[in-house]
């Protein structure tokens, strides 16, 4: 993620004037790699205490950083999105590192979180704020389909809460009344997405090496596979989303690199069919299982890599991981299968096994990425959900 080094010398020069700012109002943090300096003068005499929250006292931080802040901090922001190609979600992640240092989080949770909504706010994010018993809410306004965070609507528009983590369970967010802090800003039109369609250009000294090993046919495969901790923290927050966002997340370059390249080598001598089943049986028998509830007490989707990172997981991060590593190597249509408690993968094969599942004139052929009971092979389906009903929950048809 490197922006040009000519472009922040000449952000850094235009931010640092007035001559007035102190030669200390700076701040400088690790972006994923990248070095970051900001310059924080205009903020350092607004005081919040939070002892006192009201929609009085938003509303005089509003004035007083409206009318203070230099609009240099949000170019140069604005700037390196533009650069690096950042998603909202990973702009968003830039945002709360920048509001984190101005103000701390653990030093004042409410003026941190009023810079978040300040500064996303004056980028062009329709963000709101909300209080609710003495909390301060914090939402932007999606259109995505999002199934573990409270919303309200407000004109048929969905505003989804970006800090409902930071409650926890110590919110009742159903049956709780807040009220809206009615603050218009011009700027402040767009709507916020959830799609991630690339990844930080982590640096390789970051990166973890991290040992894949699975039997096919009665051969041992190894996979070194180069993996960044920091995806942790990208994705520590991120909702539970609809199955085309979160399969569609890629991997990142170097893991790419690591995997993709070993598991063509696997595959060369191997047909389309033999192909698709092997990487089916790597998605099932390379990881270790778990169920969700039992290890994040919730429904936590996790995208291909974080799928390759963590130690365990479940059905629907396997059947992520499957559907990245077919769509990458063979890119053949897929559909997603979401049962009421389990959820798999059947793909296009023009020469499958077992029964196929029929879907606008299409054969697919059911690909189990998840350990049962039993060692299903292509177009077998467990002995439970066999008279289970289910829905077609994605389609992945291939670009042409």
């Amino acid at each position: 993620m490197k922006l040009s080094n000519n472009i922040l010398i000449l952000l850094f020069f235009f931010c640092s004037i007035p001559i007035s700012h102190a030669s200390n109002g700076r701040a400088t943090f690790d972006f994923y790699g990248d070095s970051i300096s900001i310059n924080t003068s205009t903020f350092e005499n607004i005081q919040f205490d939070q002892n006192k929250l009201s929609e009085i006292s938003v509303l005089d931080f509003y004035e007083k950083a409206n009318q203070q802040y230099d609009a240099c901090l949000i170019d140069q922001l604005l700037c390196y999105k533009q650069n690096n190609k950042l998603d909202d979600w990973l702009y968003y992640q830039l945002i709360r590192k920048t509001a984190q240092a101005i103000c701390p989080k653990q030093k004042n949770f409410d003026l941190y979180t009023l810079y978040k909504w300040f500064l996303l706010s004056k980028s062009g994010y329709d963000a709101q704020l909300a209080l609710c018993e003495k909390r301060l809410l914090f939402y932007v306004r999606s259109e995505d389909n999002i199934y573990d965070i409270p919303f309200y609507k407000k004109n048929n528009k969905q505003y989804v809460c970006l800090n409902y983590h930071d409650f926890g369970s110590h919110l009742d967010f159903e049956n709780l009344d807040f009220s809206i802090v009615n603050i218009t800003m011009p700027e402040a039109q767009n709507s916020f997405s959830y799609r991630v369609t690339k990844m930080p250009d982590f640096k390789t000294k970051h990166y973890d090496e991290k040992e894949l090993e699975f039997s096919y046919e009665n051969k041992n495969y190894l996979f070194k596979v180069k993996l960044n901790p920091e995806v942790k923290n990208i994705f520590a927050n991120y909702p539970v989303v609809d199955f085309e966002e979160y399969f569609n997340i890629p991997l990142s370059k170097s893991t790419y690199n690591s995997l993709i390249p070993e598991l063509r080598e696997a595959l060369k001598d191997m047909n389309q069919k033999k192909g698709i089943d092997y990487l089916m049986r790597f998605s099932r028998y390379a990881f270790t299982y778990e169920n969700d509830q039992l290890v994040y007490g919730k429904e936590k989707r996790l995208s291909p890599e974080q799928t390759l990172l963590y130690n365990t997981s479940d059905c629907d991060d396997r059947a992520a991981l499957f559907f990245s590593l077919v769509k990458e190597i063979y890119n053949l249509p897929m559909i997603v299968l979401l049962y009421p408690e389990h959820v798999t993968i059947a793909v296009h094969l023009e020469n499958g096994e077992g029964k196929p599942i029929l879907y606008k004139d299409k054969k697919y052929y059911v690909c189990e990425p998840t350990p049962q009971a039993r060692d299903l092979s292509i177009g077998q389906i467990s002995p439970n959900l066999k008279h289970t009903p289910f829905e077609i929950a994605y389609e992945y048809t291939p670009a042409q």
